[in-house]
């Protein structure tokens, strides 16, 4: 369960550890960050973001909006080191050799990009030389992309990827989400598969789990009131606290697989099964017709499949009318 604060800690410090703190007490695994530096993927400072705010549709420059809420240096070390406290890993999206470097040397638990980024091969080998686990999300990408980010990945020796399912809507609709794409994923790429979760509730996390994730990340906010362009579909803590209940309950769900019945259900199996028993009193040496045969509650004799047996052996003593049949009732 990974909480992607993002960039939702608006550029402070403060918020940014009481996001941390959020994320610890629902129960999430980890907390990813981005470390990116802004000149890293924006020159044109023409590019306008377009988002839904507090006080209605936002329209700002992106490389305003993205500088002010960069997350690096003093900052960035700040948060690992509030996540070592509150024991949850700590994690980032570099986007660049020297954010990589950043994530290794603040102790990241594992690597992560942006979707965005899934088709930047030369910093996908970067992360796979780290030997970190790597984490490539996979947002408006086909098989091709998908298969040459892994490619590179596997290429200069990478070993723990995994792949996150991402639909790049936010937020995502059910009716986009194609959670069969997870095992689709495992099945073609041969490595663990998880799920970036743009949508609204529950539902949808835990459908990823029975499909097989590995692995969930959503967006978390304090508040879905404050300035920025990701707060309003991100998840508040009570959010998250449900989510991740649900989540672990979806896992628990799984069980094994095995074609049994359960430990659980040993009581159950013996009250609620069916026994044959004397549907009259017998004498001894009576010769068992089908009619001599009823079947009840509880079900610690003989179960009814061996009732065809049973017909047409002589009873070894008189058994009144109620017995729960044995096989030493008979000859």
């Amino acid at each position: 369960m990974i909480a992607e604060i993002g960039i939702n800690h608006n550029g402070d410090v403060d918020l940014a550890r009481r996001l941390i703190d959020a994320a610890a007490e629902a129960g999430a695994d980890a907390v990813k960050f981005q470390n990116y530096r802004t000149e890293d993927f924006i020159s044109d400072r023409n590019l306008t973001w377009s988002y839904d705010g507090p006080q209605g549709n936002v329209v700002e420059p992106q490389y305003d909006m993205f500088k002010r809420y960069e997350f690096i240096g003093d900052k960035l070390a700040a948060a690992a080191e509030h996540c070592r406290k509150r024991g949850i890993d700590f994690a980032a999206t570099p986007t660049s050799n020297a954010g990589v470097a950043e994530c290794v040397k603040l102790g990241a638990a594992f690597l992560k990009n942006g979707s965005d980024y899934l088709t930047c091969l030369p910093l996908i080998r970067t992360m796979a030389r780290t030997g970190l686990q790597t984490v490539l999300s996979t947002g408006m990408a086909d098989e091709g992309d998908i298969g040459d980010a892994v490619e590179a990945f596997r290429q200069v020796g990478g070993k723990d990827l995994v792949l996150l399912h991402c639909v790049s809507l936010y937020p995502a609709p059910p009716d986009a989400l194609n959670l069969k794409r997870i095992p689709a994923l495992a099945n073609a790429f041969r490595c663990p598969v998880g799920f970036s979760d743009h949508s609204e509730g529950v539902t949808a996390a835990a459908v990823a789990v029975a499909f097989g994730a590995v692995a969930l990340e959503r967006h978390v906010t304090l508040d879905k009131t404050m300035p920025g362009p990701d707060h309003q579909f991100s998840a508040d803590p009570g959010e998250l606290k449900a989510l991740v209940q649900a989540v672990r309950e979806a896992e628990v769900s799984l069980g094994d697989g095995a074609i049994r019945f359960g430990d659980a259900e040993k009581e159950a199996r013996a009250q609620h099964r069916l026994s044959c028993i004397a549907a009259r009193n017998l004498p001894e040496g009576a010769v068992i017709a089908a009619t001599d045969i009823a079947f009840r509650r509880p079900g610690q004799g003989l179960p009814p499949k061996f009732a065809d047996q049973l017909v047409g052996r002589r009873t070894a003593r008189a058994v009144p009318s109620g017995h729960v049949f044995a096989l030493e009732d008979f000859k």
